[in-house]
């Protein structure tokens, strides 16, 4: 699969990479690394992206945070070295490395993760999933049931399965995603993690205890009545992947399907909350 790496030059402001991989992310951009000359890379397979969405990008409604932008083809073979050279190791609260297998093994960590960097989301070093690894890092999950939807690298199953939860199933609706996570299951020894190929319709007539959702705000939004018609009774919901400013939208969604919110926390804006049924 041939991607498309489109590379933005970001007008100065606290949160204008954030502003615009929500709206990129919207218009089905999958992965983004922030450069340290002040670029944004936003990835997208060439068959999803949308000519006209450059036309968007010169429009007054990106001139506060974009100063410029370029769109450059690259093919699937470059994907490794690509994120090979970028990608560092990730300790969260001490406890949860995340690593790729060039990495040294670490010492003192309880949980080691070892992850494939390709062109999944899920590598931790994104605002989102460090959110939800710390809340599962929180959680007594032995022995519950637990599915990590848009699941990606499938990062937060295995550090579910890691601590206890069966059975344990990962569902996302991209095939690069999909082929990664069935390959970091197997690196870190869950092969009985199931992956599917899928969206939040893979979901009718399974029951989760804990269900964990890091996608976006507009999907999120879409699929909490199925999250909910998924949850076993008294089980928990966490999601993640959108702004603060965007809670009140997800709570009122996730109160018409009659779960109540436990917990929240932020961090650079991006937002992680816990609802309960």
């Amino acid at each position: 699969m041939e991607y498309i790496e489109l590379i933005c030059h970001l007008s100065p402001g606290e949160h204008t990479a954030d502003l615009l991989t929500s709206i990129l992310a919207d218009a089905g951009f999958e992965s983004f690394v922030e450069n340290e000359n002040g670029t944004l890379s936003a990835f997208i397979q060439s068959p999803l992206f949308i000519p006209a969405l450059t036309s968007r990008l010169s429009s007054d409604e990106f001139s506060d945070f974009l100063d410029s932008f370029h769109v450059e083809h690259i093919a699937d073979q470059n994907w490794n070295s690509v994120w090979e050279s970028q990608y560092e190791p990730v300790l969260i609260d001490n406890k949860c490395m995340v690593r790729a297998p060039f990495h040294p093994e670490p010492a003192g960590v309880e949980y080691d993760i070892v992850i494939m960097p390709k062109m999944s989301f899920g590598t931790a070093h994104h605002e989102t999933t460090k959110q939800m690894i710390q809340y599962l890092l929180s959680l007594q999950v032995s022995g519950k049931s637990l599915l990590d939807m848009g699941s990606g690298t499938a990062v937060l199953a295995i550090l579910a399965r890691m601590k206890g939860a069966f059975p344990v199933t990962a569902i996302d609706n991209d095939e690069w995603a999909y082929n990664n996570a069935l390959e970091n299951v197997q690196s870190n020894n869950f092969a009985d993690i199931e992956v599917l190929l899928g969206d939040s319709s893979s979901l009718a007539g399974k029951k989760f205890d804990i269900i964990l959702a890091n996608i976006n705000r507009n999907i999120l939004l879409n699929d909490i009545p199925a999250y909910c018609e998924s949850l076993n009774a008294g089980g928990k919901l966490f999601m993640s992947g959108f702004y603060s400013e965007d809670l009140p939208l997800i709570e009122a969604k996730a109160n018409e399907a009659g779960l109540k919110i436990m917990s929240s926390q932020k961090e650079n804006n991006w937002t992680a909350a816990c609802f309960t049924l």
